[in-house]
């Protein structure tokens, strides 16, 4: 069984919150906007770290991840992409992704906005964890996380790092 945390969009910023979550994980699988190679550092620390660059990420960024990344935990199959549409109408990159992984999970990030979703034409769940970062026009800060037990997504919840605006400097 494996401890699953979810992040997206922290825009440079990453905290004791964030950090005790991570802790507590496995993995943490961070889906794009990371904004500072920092962030990366920090959780890499702490837990094994799988994920893929964004829209905004610098080419130092870029240089030590990917746009998309397609691997297995436990027996299930994931596939990451930081842009990837409204399910199930996906840009033409997710869509390729889909049908040449067939991910049972598809982790993405971008909106801001929380969002898990089954998606039955593609048979894949998608999450988006929204916003853990202070940039951006979200108002709560959110990531997720569940637990992987062999081909079993389980415990899946929300957790909500409080208000964007309201918190203490990054470390």
């Amino acid at each position: 069984m494996k401890k699953i945390l979810i992040i997206s969009d922290t825009h440079g910023y990453i905290d004791d919150v964030i950090l005790k979550y991570v802790k507590q994980a496995d993995e943490v699988w961070h889906a794009g906007d990371i904004g500072k190679i920092k962030v990366l550092d920090q959780i890499e620390k702490l837990s094994q770290l799988k994920s893929v660059y964004g829209n905004i990420d610098n080419h130092v960024i870029r240089s030590s991840t990917c746009e998309t990344n397609s691997f297995f935990c436990e027996k299930v199959k994931i596939s990451m992409i930081h842009i990837a549409g409204k399910p199930p109408y996906y840009n033409q990159i997710t869509k390729k992704l889909i049908e040449i992984e067939k991910p049972k999970i598809l982790v993405y990030g971008h909106s801001h906005i929380l969002k898990v979703k089954f998606d039955k034409k593609n048979d894949v769940l998608c999450i988006n964890p929204g916003a853990a970062g202070r940039h951006g026009f979200h108002h709560k800060r959110t990531m997720v996380r569940f637990e992987i037990n062999q081909s079993s997504i389980e415990n899946m919840e929300i957790i909500e790092l409080g208000e964007r605006s309201r918190l203490p400097e990054s470390v």
